[in-house]
């Protein structure tokens, strides 16, 4: 009994942490095709 418990916990957390994994993934990704915008003082010392 106590063994189908704790694996029935892991099952569980195996999903959560898959789901959490997935997810920092897609924000990598994301993050990495996005351009960076440039700050507000490079653009004005570059116009001058």
């Amino acid at each position: 009994m106590a063994a189908d418990a704790a694996i029935f916990v892991s099952k569980r957390l195996q999903r959560a942490a898959f789901a959490i994994l997935c997810i920092m993934l897609a924000q990598f990704v994301l993050a990495s095709c996005e351009a960076e915008p440039t700050p507000m003082a490079a653009r004005e010392s570059a116009a001058f």
